[in-house]
């Protein structure tokens, strides 16, 4: 008598098909493609990948089930438990898939390849935003015409064009809308605003940060002021640092130009940070300085000395504080305009950075060592060299000019 099977579910059997054609694939080397093989590989693979996904968010979407059976929250934390993946990933995969019950035309744009994952999700979110006087039958319209966006735009773009979809379908609608629609984003982006900080344990510490566009923007106004693209310099020649890299230390050099002055109150007095070292570290090449509690090699400390809001306290033996500095000692705005007409950049040799864009550094006898705030003893240096000036690591030779020539000691 023949043992007889019950047949296998279509789902199942394609995904046993799509894992029997990889297995097929494994030992196979793309490097010997063409290039238009592989260019036409790596499109069709992505719009796979994609309806893959959605397959599988129709599988989620319907299984509820799955998760009760075993006690589970929800479909999304048994799959994140089961399939080891990210619990954040798996709950916006759940929504989605949820979503995607109610935008038809979305969900089958995706299952057919015409969108990708990332642009559903643009578009489900733009057309759930829409306000709630906005009809159905509108936002079917909406819904469609973001779709035949996608085939040209990504994510991003589709971001922007989503917000002002009405303007498209029905332009009569929108009309007074628009405000109303800007007021209650900026109502989200408030209530979506936050900072959290998390400290690394290596001297480093990771922001996350949320807040409007338009504070983005702005902030990023001034990181680009001070992250400008260097030209090839002589002098550095290993300055060829990314972009996310020189922003990152572009946000330290707008921290520290910020005018304490113009800061609110802080217990009783203007904001201010105070850097505590001993005097003998103060004057030697290498030592540990505190900002706090946290620690700072003495020539970060003396190139702080050097910008505005940063007080160092010098102590003596038994931890006896023997000078408080006070902020005089800084280059007050007219020195700086002063200096500026005749550094018109950077004094470091062939650093073409505007004088706008540098930092005063107390040059001839250092601060640490007796130095006065003079015009005569003042170097503007950009953010790059103005550390440079400060690393034992470095020699500063004055030119006959006035510039000054970086050598690395041997």
């Amino acid at each position: 008598m023949s043992e007889s099977f019950a047949p296998q579910h279509p789902v199942l059997a394609a995904v046993s098909t799509i894992e029997d054609a990889l297995a097929e694939l494994a030992e196979v080397d793309p490097i010997y493609m063409s290039t238009d093989d592989k260019a036409a590989a790596l499109l069709r693979l992505s719009a796979l990948s994609d309806r893959t996904e959605e397959l599988r968010l129709r599988v989620m979407a319907s299984a509820d089930d799955v998760a009760e059976r075993d006690g589970a929250r929800d479909v999304a934390a048994w799959l994140a438990h089961h399939a080891r993946r990210d619990r954040g990933e798996c709950r916006r995969r759940l929504r989605l898939a949820g979503d995607l019950l109610k935008h038809p035309v979305v969900a089958g744009a995706l299952r057919e390849g015409m969108v990708n994952v990332g642009q559903a999700e643009v578009v489900v979110r733009a057309v759930k935003e829409l306000p709630a006087e906005v009809g159905e039958e509108t936002r079917a319209l909406a819904e469609t015409q973001l779709v035949t966006e996608a085939q040209q735009f990504g994510p991003r773009e589709l971001r922007e064009l989503g917000r002002r979809v009405l303007d498209v379908v029905a332009p009569d609608v929108n009309d007074g809308l628009e405000a109303r629609l800007l007021e209650q984003e900026e109502a989200r982006a408030r209530k979506r605003t936050f900072l959290r900080t998390r400290r690394n344990g290596d001297g480093t510490t990771d922001l996350h940060l949320r807040v409007a566009d338009a504070v983005c923007d702005r902030l990023l106004t001034y990181l680009h002021a001070f992250a400008a693209p260097r030209r090839e310099r002589e002098n550095a020649p290993d300055d060829r640092r990314p972009y996310d890299q020189r922003m990152g230390e572009a946000f330290g050099s707008f921290l520290e130009s910020v005018d304490p002055d113009r800061m609110p109150l802080h217990g009783g007095d203007a904001t201010t940070v105070l850097v505590h070292i001993d005097l003998e570290t103060l004057q030697a090449e290498h030592g540990v300085a505190f900002v706090g509690d946290e620690p700072i090699s003495a020539g970060e400390a003396r190139r702080l000395a050097c910008t505005a809001g940063i007080i160092p306290v010098v102590l003596g033996g038994q931890s006896q504080v023997l000078d408080l500095g006070r902020t005089r000692r800084l280059y007050s705005p007219p020195q700086r305009k002063a200096l500026a007409v005749h550094q018109r950049t950077c004094r470091a040799e062939g650093c073409d950075i505007p004088s706008a864009w540098c930092e005063v550094h107390h040059g001839g006898t250092p601060w640490s060592r007796g130095g006065k705030t003079d015009l005569a003893d003042g170097d503007l240096f950009c953010s790059f060299h103005h550390h440079l000036a400060h690393d034992h690591r470095y020699l500063l030779v004055r030119l006959s000019d006035g510039g000054v020539r970086f050598h690395r000691r041997t």
